[in-house]
Order: C-alpha cells, then sequence, then structure tokens
C-alpha cells in the first residue's frame, strides 16, 4: 500500500489500515514542521494528533487538487493557529484569573536558528519552513495559507532578507 491516491480511496471507506499507513507517511514531517513554531513536545503531540483527527473526519472533503500532505499541513496550520489565539486570550486575562505560569517559558528554542527564526513574524516563518525546509512549492503553500502565490514568493523574500541581516548581527 504505497500509492496514496489508493490509500486515500481506502481511507474514504474506513480502512484502518489506509488511515494508518498515511498517518506513517506523514507523521515525521507534519511533527518537524511544527515544531519549527514550538518545541513543547505535549504541544507538538497534540496538533499532530488533532490535525489527523480532523483529516481522517473529513478525508471526504479532500477533493485531490493539492497533495494529501498540503492539505494535512493546512489543517495543523490551523490547529496551531487555534491553539495561539486560545494562549493570547489567557494571557489577556487578569492574573488572578489566568495563574501565576507564563506562556513564553514553555517555548524554548534549541538553536540559533530556530531562534533566528522565532523574531520572523508567523506567515514568513510557515513561508520559509514549508518552502525551504519542507520542498512545497509557492502553489502549494499559497493554497495551505490561503494566500496569493505572488505573497508566498515576497514573504520567503522578505524572510531570507531578515535572516541574513538577523544572522550578521548575531555573528558579529
Amino acid at each position: 500500500m504505497h500509492d496514496e491516491s489508493a490509500l486515500i480511496g481506502l481511507a474514504r471507506q474506513k480502512s484502518r489500515k489506509a488511515f494508518t499507513r498515511l498517518y506513517e507517511l506523514h507523521v515525521e514531517s507534519l511533527f518537524r514542521f511544527l515544531h519549527k513554531f514550538s518545541s513543547n513536545d505535549i504541544e507538538l503531540e497534540e496538533w499532530v494528533q488533532r490535525a489527523f483527527i480532523k483529516a481522517f473526519r473529513s478525508i471526504d472533503s479532500f477533493d485531490g487538487r493539492s497533495r494529501f500532505g498540503s492539505w494535512l499541513f493546512r489543517i495543523a496550520i490551523n490547529e496551531m493557529k487555534s491553539d495561539r489565539r486560545r494562549l493570547r486570550q489567557l494571557e489577556e486575562m487578569p492574573e488572578e484569573l489566568a495563574g501565576e505560569s507564563n506562556i513564553d517559558d514553555d517555548f524554548a528554542w534549541r538553536s540559533t536558528m530556530d531562534v533566528l527564526l522565532n523574531e520572523l513574524s508567523e506567515q514568513k516563518r510557515m513561508v520559509f519552513i514549508l518552502f525551504e525546509v519542507e520542498g512545497y512549492s509557492h502553489a502549494e503553500i499559497a493554497a495551505m495559507l490561503e494566500i496569493h502565490e505572488g505573497t508566498s514568493r515576497s514573504l520567503l523574500m522578505r524572510a531570507k532578507q531578515e535572516l541574513k541581516k538577523k544572522w550578521t548581527a548575531e555573528v558579529q
């Protein structure tokens, strides 16, 4: 069972083996991608788990115009953004309601590049990672992020410029 379109067809028929194989084919790249936005393993696992659950529940809505991985990444991005919105709402709560913990303490970046990537806007970071790390085309990125293809190209160029500038400042 290696033909992805056949697996998707079987998954639409509720084949557990097909679901499992699609999971196996995409889980590592999804974790790698999301890890660029958080190193909190629990958070990552939740995003990945919810993305796969939503994908499998709505597999019939996958139209095949993009790769399955692109569609799955779009779902994961929406999960991440939804979580981030909830976190911001918690941060904006009065201290007596929100508790003592600082949400920023949950995010630890392991290397200088991760720190520099984190300083980029969320959209620039997503485009950079999807294009440079995950190998998606600008057309696929545009579909995932619901932006124009030219916007994807522009965001990538600006992300590279910012990273180069920050890297140069960091090295000096």
